[in-house]
This record gives C-alpha cells, sequence and structure tokens, in this order.
C-alpha cells in the first residue's frame, strides 16, 4: 500500500520557489494532475481549500478525491473565511466551530474555508476529528514570493483520523497540520498521540508537523518511528523535512520505499511511502 502526505498550499503552481499564475485560469488542474500522479491508497493533504476565490471557489477535497480514486474522504475546517490579498484571512463570526465534510455532504454547504483532508481507497470503519487550538503568539516566517520574513499569526488546528480496513485487519491513520510555533506544535503532537491511544493499531501519523527531521519520533517516544528521512522543504530545493509518515507497531521491514518527488505545486515537495501492511 502507498501512504503520502502533501502539504498543497491551496494547489498554488510553484518555479523556482516563486508563484506561478494557474494556467489558463484553470484553478484545479495542477492541484488535481498532483494528486493523481502520487496514487495513493491513503493520502493526507493540508493547506486545502474550499470555496475560495485565490483557487477557483474549487472543493479541493472533493476534486482530490475523485483524482486519486479514494472511495472515501474527509475534509476538516481549520479556518472558516475568506482569504483576501493584502489582508489575510477575513474570518466568519458565525461558524466559529470545526467542521467535517464528506463525499455525502451538499456540494455547496458551508462558506469559504481552509483546512486538511484525509482520502484512503480503502474500506473504513470509523472516522474521528479534533480540533487543535491556535498559538496566542505568531512567528516571522517566509512567505512564497515575498523576501524576508513576515511575522504570521497562528491558526486553529485539526486531525482527521480513520480506522480503516487492511487485509490483515483494522489499522488507524491520522492526518495532521502542526501549528508553526515551536513547542506549541510539541504540544499537539502529544495531544494527538493521547487522541488515539484507544484506536486499533498499529498507527500511522501523515502530515506536515513543522517539525524537522527526528523531532517527531523522539517527541512520541515508545514504538514510534519515521518511516522515511527525506527533505521536503521548500520543494525547489529542500533543505529540511517538515513532512513527515510515522508510525507505532510498524516495523522496518515493512517499508518498501519512499520518496519526495517534485511537483509543479507547493512549495512542499509530498513525502512517500510504499508498505506491506
Amino acid at each position: 500500500m502507498r501512504f503520502a502526505t502533501f502539504n498543497v498550499l491551496h494547489g498554488l503552481p510553484i518555479r523556482d520557489g516563486r508563484p506561478a499564475p494557474f494556467p489558463g485560469g484553470a484553478a484545479g488542474k495542477p492541484l488535481v494532475r498532483a494528486v493523481a500522479s502520487l496514487d495513493a491508497d491513503v493520502l493526507a493533504l493540508q493547506e486545502v481549500d474550499r470555496f475560495q476565490e485565490r483557487s477557483g471557489g474549487v472543493d479541493q477535497a472533493a476534486a482530490a478525491a475523485a483524482a486519486s480514486g479514494a472511495r472515501d474522504w474527509r475534509y476538516a475546517t481549520a479556518v472558516h473565511g475568506r482569504w483576501v490579498p493584502g489582508s489575510g484571512w477575513v474570518s466568519d463570526p458565525d461558524e466559529p466551530g470545526m467542521r467535517v465534510h464528506g463525499p455525502r455532504d451538499a456540494a455547496g454547504d458551508g462558506g469559504p474555508s481552509h483546512g486538511i483532508a484525509l482520502l484512503t481507497r480503502l474500506p473504513v470503519r470509523e472516522w474521528r476529528a479534533r480540533r487543535l487550538p491556535s498559538s496566542p503568539v505568531g512567528m516571522p516566517l517566509r512567505v512564497p514570493g515575498r523576501a524576508g520574513l513576515k511575522v504570521m499569526a497562528d491558526q486553529p488546528r485539526c486531525a482527521l483520523a480513520a480506522v480503516l480496513e487492511g487485509e490483515r485487519g483494522p489499522f488507524t491513520v491520522v492526518a495532521v497540520h502542526l501549528s508553526f510555533v515551536p513547542g506549541w506544535n510539541v504540544g499537539q503532537l502529544l495531544a494527538v498521540r493521547r487522541w488515539i491511544a484507544g484506536l486499533p493499531r498499529p498507527h500511522l501519523l501523515l502530515g506536515d508537523l513543522n517539525l524537522v527531521g527526528p523531532v517527531p519520533p523522539l517527541v512520541l517516544g515508545g514504538a514510534w518511528r519515521a518511516l522515511a528521512r527525506t527533505r521536503t522543504y521548500p520543494s525547489h530545493r529542500p533543505v529540511v523535512q517538515f513532512d513527515h509518515v510515522l508510525a507505532a507497531g510498524v516495523g522496518r521491514a515493512a517499508v518498501r520505499s519512499t520518496g519526495a518527488p517534485p511537483l509543479p505545486v507547493s512549495d512542499h515537495r509530498p513525502l512517500v511511502v510504499d508498505l506491506s501492511l
């Protein structure tokens, strides 16, 4: 089975580290082609738009699910509201909590939002979702297409868990996008570990953790291990690994191959792991 995680940066094309225009105004097509090329059985996506003008008003989770051949999927809202160039997020005060959408939701249900998604070709026994509060402080970050650093406020985060039916029995996969604020993201990671503790093992955690290289398995401790050590950011010349596939209850012998292929969208590369489960 192939597992992958990909911070898609709302499907924005990137060339040599700089944002590029959507070809011919076809806002959804670069992302759809990128997702299809991964051919993943289980795919975690971060920074996914839903009905945002900047990405063509597309329900990106639904489009990605169709492209990947997913039999089931969920999208969880981290931010309710519209992205306004030059201003950032204009939130919707009437949508204070997390919403979860799936293939049986009405196409137009809910307003514009931004979040994460988990897509699978495997049968699903159970879905769960959890909201992770934002840090009270922001951080200076590099923004694609801008010189220097910009102080960015943190956003609420969320996690999606699915108990999947594998050939050898059920196992649990979690998709997550953690805070970029040091320390706060560690607390979120530990909260996710506690949240899934009672779900069927093995456990696999996929996502942009905003924690580098060997740090996440050290934080989780115990039987947790990184299934791939590959630099994923920035996409045009990777120097660090923010994107991870972690596992508890999966031996090293189960890993068949790993990779981080360059794709024409996002400032992250996807992380792909082929496993025998």
